[in-house]
C-alpha cells in the first residue's frame, strides 16, 4: 500500500525543480497549502520579495573552437570577446587588473564557495574577495567546480553585480596556459521580480508552548530535489495529516521557501513569529531524509543533556536511525542559533545526491519516509510525557 507520504512525495516531484521564485515553486506552495487546509489547519502564508532567473543560453569559444561553460545561478548576462586575466590567491587578485576582462579565478579562490553578500554567517575572507571581484568591474568570472562538491558552483549569489560562469577543469587548463588568446563569452539570462511564500499552519491550541516541524520545499535551480527536500516536505505533509490527538502542546508546522540560496524566508517567518518565539520549546527540521540508498539519521543541537538522552532513546527505538554530528546548514539553525532547541533528521551515505541533477524521484525509499514519520511521531508523544 502506498504511504500519504509517497503521495505527497509523487505529486511534489511532478513539478520537476522548484527554485525560489519560479512557478513550479508557486504551485507547489499551492499545494501544500492546500493539503494544510483540508486537514483543518488555520493556514498563514508569508509572502515576501526574492529574485528569480531565467537562463536561456551560455556559449563560450576560443579560436573558433566551442569550450564547454555553464551560467552560475543567479548569473548577470553578458557578451563579450576579451582576453583572461588569472588569479589563484587574494594577493594576486589584489594585484591584477581585469577591468573589462575575464577573470579566471582557481586554487585557493576557488576552494570553497563564495558566501552571498548578504549572508548572516559570512565571513571576513568572502567579504574581501567580494570586494575585490567587484573593484575589478571585470566583464565575467570564471571557475571550475570547487574543492566542496556538495556546492559545486563558485558562486550563486543574485546580488552579486558580475557574469559568471563554471568550467569543467580541461578547460580551465586551456584558459590558464592561453590567457592572451582572446574568448568570447555569451550568457543569455535574466533576473526577475518575484515573490515566495512560507506556508505556515497551525493546531488551535498554540497559545502557550508549541513544538515546530519544518522542512524546505525549494530547490537548486537545476535539480529535481528528491532527497533535498521532496521527502521532507511528503514527511512533513503526513505528519499533518495523522498528527497525535490531545497534546499538552501546540504544533506549527512550517512549510520553508528559500533555504536553498539565502534563507530570506527564514527572515521572515522570524519576523512574523517575534511574539511567540520564546514560547518555542523544540524545532524538528526534515532536510534529505528519506533517500534509498542513505540511513535516515538525527541529532541534537542547544538541547540540555536531558533532552537529548530523551531524544536518543526515542531514536534508538529505530535501528535504520542513526546518530550523526550536529550540521547547521539548514533551517533548525533560525532556531538553535537564537537558543531553541532543534532537532534535524537527515540521512547518511547520500550526500553526494543533494543538489544535483541525479536527485531524482527512484532515489526517495516509501519506507524510509514511513520511518521518519513514525520517529517524529514518537518525538512528539514523548514530549507529551515531560512538558
Amino acid at each position: 500500500m502506498i504511504s500519504t507520504a509517497q503521495n505527497h512525495f509523487k505529486a511534489i516531484l511532478e513539478h520537476g525543480p522548484r527554485p525560489i521564485g519560479s512557478q513550479a515553486n508557486q504551485d507547489v506552495a499551492d499545494y501544500i497549502s492546500g493539503v494544510f487546509q483540508d486537514k483543518g489547519l488555520s493556514v498563514e502564508e508569508q509572502p515576501y520579495d526574492c529574485t528569480a532567473w531565467a537562463h536561456n543560453s551560455t556559449t563560450m569559444e576560443q579560436d573558433g573552437e566551442r569550450l564547454e561553460a555553464s551560467a552560475n545561478p543567479f548569473s548577470l548576462p553578458c557578451d563579450v570577446t576579451t582576453s583572461i586575466i588569472p588569479a589563484g590567491s587574494i594577493a594576486e587578485l589584489e594585484a591584477v587588473s581585469a577591468s573589462g576582462k575575464i577573470l579566471l579565478l582557481y586554487g585557493d579562490l576557488t576552494r570553497v564557495p563564495l558566501s552571498c553578500k548578504s549572508w548572516f554567517l559570512k565571513d571576513e575572507r568572502s567579504e574581501e574577495i567580494i570586494k575585490l571581484i567587484e573593484s575589478q568591474q571585470a566583464a565575467a568570472i570564471l571557475a571550475p567546480q570547487t574543492d566542496t562538491h556538495y556546492y559545486n558552483q563558485f558562486t550563486e549569489d543574485w546580488e552579486l553585480d558580475v557574469a559568471s560562469a563554471t568550467i569543467p577543469t580541461d578547460v580551465a587548463l586551456r584558459l590558464l596556459n592561453l590567457p592572451e588568446k582572446p574568448v568570447s563569452l555569451k550568457i543569455e539570462a535574466e533576473r526577475l521580480p518575484a515573490t515566495a511564500r512560507n506556508i505556515v499552519a497551525r493546531t488551535s491550541n498554540t497559545s502557550g508552548k508549541r513544538l515546530v516541524i519544518c522542512a524546505h520545499f525549494d530547490t537548486k535551480i537545476n535539480t529535481p530535489g528528491a532527497t533535498d527536500n521532496g521527502g521532507g516536505i511528503a514527511a512533513l505533509l503526513s505528519l499533518a495529516e495523522t498528527l497525535p490527538h490531545d497534546l499538552p502542546f501546540g504544533l506549527e508546522f512550517v512549510a520553508f521557501n528559500g533555504e536553498e540560496y539565502l534563507p530570506i524566508g527564514d527572515d521572515e517567518y522570524i519576523r512574523r513569529s517575534e511574539d511567540y518565539f520564546n514560547d518555542i520549546f523544540t524545532c524538528i527540521n526534515i532536510d534529505g531524509a528519506g533517500a534509498a540508498l542513505g540511513s535516515n539519521n538525527i541529532t541534537a543541537i542547544a538541547a540540555s543533556d536531558e533532552m537529548e538522552a530523551s531524544i536518543r532513546a526515542v531514536a534508538a527505538q529505530f535501528p535504520g536511525v542513526v546518530w550523526t554530528e550536529p550540521w547547521p546548514e539548514s533551517n533548525h539553525s533560525t532556531f538553535s542559533f537564537r537558543g531553541i532547541p532543534a532537532i534535524p533528521i537527515s540521512a547518511t551515505g547520500t550526500r553526494g545526491l543533494a543538489h544535483s541533477v541525479d536527485d531524482t524521484f527512484e532515489q526517495v525509499s516509501s519506507a524510509k519516509l514511513d520511518e521518519v514519520v513514525s520517529l517524529v511521531t514518537e518525538l512528539m508523544n514523548d514530549f507529551a510525557k515531560i512538558t
